[in-house]
């Protein structure tokens, strides 16, 4: 068995995605203590932010006049592909930041769309745990209700146009703790964080096939 995980938290040390993501791993590897795990982290090892315009435009280019940077970017699109393609689980931890997804994770996923190709199925049937963290609250009757411009892409990509089959974590409130605009919101948020704890242990479960 082979689990691939991703992190995409540019605070790897103090990383909310990342402690959640940990439970749902720490679930799969009691359950296949000799599985192998792939691991590539966007935030402390980011790809080329221009790598996926190389991949792209390489596809309207005759092989024989492609240039090396062109050449370099199609064979990283298709490692990357390969990863997910290779999986049998999958663990994507993935936080909003400016109320979207974070420039490094839209780059890696762009780059696996040129390796498979836009429409590929690569993750169709596996299963797959999305792990999201949120600062704020953007639920319905909150005042950034419809900011989260994070959670409904990754819904399109993995769970759409991949395929995956798809168990999300979402934990909102993660800066309530530390901002004090946000004091009255502890205890809703330090609520939330409970509930996120056990649906990643959930979902790890749910992955290891228990």
């Amino acid at each position: 068995m082979n689990l691939f995980r991703l992190d995409a938290s540019i605070l790897p040390g103090v990383s909310n995605s990342a402690q959640l993501a940990d439970l749902a791993e720490a679930e799969w590897t009691a359950a296949h203590p000799h599985g192998t795990i792939t691991r590539r982290h966007l935030g402390t090892a980011p790809l080329p932010s221009d790598a996926w315009a190389h991949a792209t435009t390489a596809g309207f280019t005759a092989e024989t006049e492609r240039t090396e940077a062109q050449r370099e970017a199609l064979a990283l699109a298709a490692v990357l592909a390969g990863e997910l393609q290779d999986a049998d689980t999958v663990i994507l931890a993935v936080p909003l930041y400016n109320y979207g997804v974070s420039q490094h994770f839209k780059t890696w996923a762009d780059l696996v769309i040129a390796g498979a190709g836009p429409t590929t199925p690569l993750l169709k049937g596996t299963p797959t745990v999305l792990v999201t963290t949120l600062g704020g609250g953007y639920g319905p009757g909150t005042p950034r209700e419809g900011w989260d411009h994070s959670t409904p892409y990754l819904r399109r990509v993995v769970g759409d146009i991949w395929q995956a089959d798809l168990t999300l974590v979402k934990r909102e409130l993660t800066l309530a703790a530390s901002n004090p605009a946000m004091a009255a919101l502890r205890d809703l948020a330090e609520e939330q964080h409970t509930e996120a704890l056990a649906a990643a242990r959930a979902a790890g479960r749910t992955l290891a096939g228990n």
